[in-house]
């Protein structure tokens, strides 16, 4: 199984990336988990513009990804169980979660991806999204496998 994670973000080496590290290395046995930055001049100049073309630069770069089972983080997204979302993960062989920028995601995108979810109703930075995020992947994975982590 191979689950990808695609994120409007630049390649930043900080203090979150040993538990991102651990995370993956966790789920590793069950999956190959990989994490994309996605990052570009274009979504730069976009983003100082405003919204619309925001949201436009990151469909930009997310639309050539769409292939396998795409998830759409979004805080209109439907809230899921760690059950539910481990069904989700389980009965696909590549898996694309994306990750919108400041702004979110354009709704063209949204209806292009198979689920949309979100993880919270709270508002949280991209770095402490991707750890919740890459922990449910986890925990989902564990759930399917019948591993003890979940409990």
């Amino acid at each position: 199984m191979k689950i990808n994670i695609y994120q409007i973000a630049k390649n930043d080496k900080d203090e979150f990336e040993p538990l991102i590290k651990n995370f993956i290395k966790m789920s590793s046995k069950y999956a190959n988990v990989e994490i994309h930055n996605l990052f570009n001049k274009q979504i730069g100049k976009a983003q100082t513009i405003g919204e619309k073309e925001a949201k436009t630069s990151y469909s930009d770069v997310f639309e050539p990804k769409l292939k396998g089972f795409n998830i759409a983080l979004d805080v209109l997204g439907k809230q899921t169980d760690s059950y539910k979302f481990s069904e989700l993960i389980s009965d696909n062989t590549t898996i694309n979660f994306f990750i919108g920028g400041a702004f979110g995601l354009q709704k063209e995108f949204l209806n292009k991806c198979d689920k949309v979810i979100t993880l919270s109703d709270l508002t949280m930075a991209h770095k402490i999204a991707n750890i919740v995020l890459l922990e449910q992947i986890f925990r989902g994975l564990c759930i399917a496998n019948n591993h003890p982590y979940h409990k």
